[in-house]
C-alpha cells in the first residue's frame, strides 16, 4: 500500500511518514476508526514505509502482503468439520485476496468472504501463542518484524491477557500495528501501552472527488452518495456499485416518522409499522445496519435544526411532500437520547444476528412513544 493510494487522512499520513524519517517509530500503535475510514490501509502503508526503508527491493512482496517479515492476524473461527483452527494461518490466503481487492473491506465483508454469517469470529489465545512463536524467531531480512492485528476488540479475554504480556516485552525490532473500530472493549492495560491514532471519517469533498474520478459519478448525484457514505470509502464504493443513494432510505425513514405521528390517534397504523418492519427485515444485514446509521444521522440533523443551528444542517428531507421544518421541533433534548439509544441497540442486535422482524418492529413502535414526548 502506497501513501498516495490512501483516501484523504493527510494529517495522519504526514505524522506517520515523519515518524519514519525521524526514526520515532513507536513499537505499538492502535488505529481507531471504521474500516472504511482507512485504518488498515494506514497500518499497511506505515508497515510498507518501514520495511522499504530497510530494503527498497522488497516492494513487490509488501504490495502483495506476502513479505516474510510482515505478519497478519485477524478474527477467525474454528471448525472440526472444515478442519480449520481459529488461527490466521488457516485463512490467510482468503484474507490477502480480500484486502488486495479492497483494502477498505470491513469486518462484515470478511464474514461474507468466509461464508461464516452463523459463526462467531474471534482472536483466540492459540492465535496469540502462534504470533509470539513467530516473533521469537529472527527477522527474515535482518530488520524489523511487523505485526498487523485487525479488529483487536475481537480478542477473547484469554487472548487479550496473553497479548498484553507480548506487548509489554516484545522482541527486539518488533513493530505492532493494531486496528479497532472502538476502544470500548479493549483492556485498559493494552490501551495504555499503545500510541493511539484516531482515524476520522473521510471528508465529504474528498469522497466526492474520488467518486467522480474513479467511478465517473455524475456531479448531480455525487453529493447524495457522499452524504450516505458518511466518510466511509468502503460504503461509498458499495453504494455506487449497487446503484443506491439515500433516496430509498429517505422513503423508509419518512414512512417510519409518519407512522409514529399517526399511531397515537389511529391504532390501525400499527399494521403499517409491522409491514414497514417486515420489508426492512428482508434486506441484507449490511443494508439494515447502513439504514440504522442513516436514521441516527437524520435524527441528529433534526436536533440541530430544532436548536436553530441551521448552518450545520447539510441535508433536509423533502420526499413525498415531507415537511422537514414541521418535523424537527419534535426532536429535542427530552427524546433524542432515547431515540439514538434505541437505534444503537438495534444496530447491536442486527450485527449479532438477532431476529430482524422483532428488532425492527420493536424499534418502529418505540418511536411512537418518543416522538410525542414533550420538550422539558
Amino acid at each position: 500500500m502506497r501513501w498516495n493510494e490512501i483516501i484523504g487522512q493527510e494529517n495522519i499520513i504526514k505524522m506517520l511518514r515523519d515518524s519514519i524519517e525521524e526514526n520515532r517509530i513507536s513499537h505499538a500503535q492502535l488505529f481507531v476508526g471504521k474500516d472504511g475510514y482507512g485504518t488498515f490501509p494506514l497500518a499497511w502503508a506505515y508497515a510498507s514505509g518501514i520495511l522499504l526503508r530497510e530494503n527498497p527491493n522488497s516492494e513487490h512482496e509488501i504490495e502483495h502482503l506476502n513479505h516474510l517479515d510482515l505478519h497478519l492476524s485477524f478474527p477467525t473461527y474454528s471448525s472440526s468439520e472444515e478442519k480449520v483452527r481459529a488461527l490466521s494461518d488457516d485463512f490467510v490466503q482468503a484474507r490477502r485476496e480480500m484486502l488486495l481487492e479492497n483494502p477498505y473491506a470491513t469486518y462484515q465483508d470478511w464474514i461474507f468472504k468466509l461464508n461464516s454469517e452463523k459463526k462467531q469470529l474471534f482472536i483466540s489465545v492459540e492465535e496469540i501463542e502462534a504470533v509470539i512463536e513467530k516473533f521469537n524467531l529472527k527477522s527474515f531480512e535482518g530488520g524489523s518484524k511487523i505485526l498487523i492485528i485487525s479488529k483487536i476488540e475481537k480478542m477473547n479475554i484469554a487472548a487479550a491477557n496473553k497479548f498484553l504480556k507480548f506487548l509489554e516485552e516484545p522482541p527486539e525490532n518488533t513493530v505492532i500495528l493494531l486496528t479497532a473500530e472502538s476502544t470500548d472493549y479493549i483492556l485498559p492495560t493494552i490501551l495504555s501501552r499503545c500510541q493511539i491514532v484516531q482515524v476520522p471519517r473521510i471528508k465529504s469533498k474528498i469522497l466526492q472527488t474520488q467518486l467522480i474520478n474513479r467511478f465517473h459519478v455524475p456531479e448531480n448525484k455525487v453529493a447524495a452518495y457522499a452524504f450516505e457514505a458518511q466518510g466511509d470509502w468502503n460504503l461509498a464504493q458499495k453504494l455506487v456499485s449497487n446503484g443506491e443513494t439515500s433516496n430509498e432510505f429517505e422513503t423508509y425513514f419518512i414512512a417510519w416518522v409518519r407512522n409514529a405521528f399517526q399511531a397515537k390517534t389511529k391504532l390501525s397504523i400499527l399494521q403499517d409499522i409491522l409491514s414497514w418492519a417486515q420489508e426492512i427485515a428482508a434486506w441484507s444485514r449490511d443494508k439494515q445496519i447502513r439504514f440504522l446509521e442513516y436514521c441516527g444521522e437524520i435524527f441528529r440533523l433534526a436536533l440541530l435544526q430544532s436548536y436553530q443551528a441551521e448552518d450545520l444542517v447539510y441535508k433536509e428531507l423533502s420526499e413525498n411532500g415531507f415537511k422537514w421544518k414541521g418535523f424537527t421541533p419534535f426532536i429535542h433534548g427530552s427524546n433524542i437520547e432515547s431515540i439514538l439509544e434505541e437505534i444503537s441497540k438495534a444496530n447491536l442486535h442486527v450485527s449479532r444476528n438477532g431476529n430482524s422482524k422483532i428488532i425492527w418492529t420493536d424499534m418502529g413502535i418505540k418511536l411512537t412513544r418518543y416522538i410525542h414526548r414533550s420538550a422539558s
